[in-house]
């Protein structure tokens, strides 16, 4: 019994040691730091991923500003008299001064396949690769 009561205020010494007034304040300034660091990482985690975020929005909004521009380029193409001009020559077959509208007919079979019979030349085989190893090192 005697040695159950020393191992017992043994355990109350070593509980008193450890949670005494200097291990308290040791713990909670411990804690307080891994708090910081962790609030820390976190907010620097967080800024990483907006600036990546805002550094989509940015690359869109310049692909969108070039297709702007593009697109107000276009309309003042549209605008234009030459491009109402040449609309104007396709889809109406419109003359210009001085010119001459010539209406071709079809082609007829025997010139859509005059030039169909070009001989083409036989090619000489290369010899693959084994034989061209073979005539390197032999010399034949």
């Amino acid at each position: 019994m005697e040695r159950i009561k020393t191992s017992f205020r043994r355990l109350g010494y070593r509980i008193k040691r450890w949670f005494s007034q200097e291990h308290a304040i040791f713990l909670v300034g411990v804690g307080l730091c891994l708090i910081w660091t962790w609030g820390a990482i976190s907010a620097m985690s967080r800024n990483w991923e907006l600036e990546q975020r805002l550094d989509a929005r940015r690359n869109e909004l310049a692909v969108l500003e070039v297709e702007i521009e593009e697109l107000e380029l276009e309309n003042k193409y549209y605008a234009s008299e030459e491009y109402q001009e040449l609309a104007a020559r396709d889809l109406r077959n419109k003359i210009g001064d001085g010119e001459v509208l010539i209406y071709l007919p079809e082609n007829s079979d025997i010139a859509k396949h005059k030039h169909g019979n070009i001989i083409v030349e036989d090619k000489v085989e290369e010899p693959d690769n084994f034989e061209q190893w073979m005539s390197f090192i032999f010399g034949a």
